[in-house]
């Protein structure tokens, strides 16, 4: 992880203020981007109480305070600089994240990194629209993705329909490596489906 994300002194100084004033032991930042691989990617920047961190976030033991890196923003916080910029005012800080909107991605990439990115900059922009988004839960070893459709998607018959067609196919081809898709979300369950 030589390339992740740097937090410069003067960032961590000026957190480490900040944070001192939480009153809460142990407190540090949590790190992750929002729409990440979109052009509306927002990297955002959180108190994080022990225990507020997500199962899945690497832990960046900073000098002044712990730094929780969001684990499905990693490919996208390669190379981002957190920096504080004193002035006048008080001074700001900024985040430079040259990878958040698109994350450099190439065919030696994992596998799950290139299924995530194909999802994050094609397919989730078009569901976004019916309230659909699809994550990349895990990568079995036989190389089958196993999705889950969360918003709209979930519970609709429609689904298959739309996941045999759209996704596995842009997958399919996109990535020859990848076997197969699965998903995660049983659809067998159709209670608050649209299409019973």
């Amino acid at each position: 992880m030589s390339n992740m994300i740097e937090f410069t002194e003067s960032a961590q100084v000026y957190l480490h203020e900040l944070l001192s004033k939480q009153d809460a032991d142990g407190i540090g930042v949590r790190v992750f981007v929002t729409q990440p691989g979109t052009p509306y990617a927002e990297t955002c920047l959180a108190y994080c109480r022990p225990g507020e961190e997500e199962g899945g976030d690497e832990r960046l033991d900073l000098e002044y305070f712990p730094a929780y890196l969001d684990h499905n923003s990693l490919p996208f916080l390669e190379e981002a600089v957190v920096d504080f910029n004193p002035d006048r005012m008080g001074g700001q800080l900024t985040i430079k994240a040259p990878n958040a909107k698109m994350p450099k991605v190439n065919k030696d990439s994992p596998l799950s990194d290139q299924i995530n990115y194909i999802l994050y900059s094609d397919i989730n922009p078009g569901l976004a629209a019916h309230g659909g988004e699809i994550k990349l839960i895990e990568l079995t070893e036989d190389n089958v993705a196993v999705l889950q459709f969360g918003g709209g998607c979930q519970g609709c018959s429609a689904v298959d329909l739309t996941l045999k067609d759209g996704v596995e196919k842009t997958l399919l081809e996109r990535l020859p490596e990848l076997k197969g898709i699965r998903d995660v979300t049983d659809h067998t369950i159709t209670e608050n489906a649209y299409y019973q």
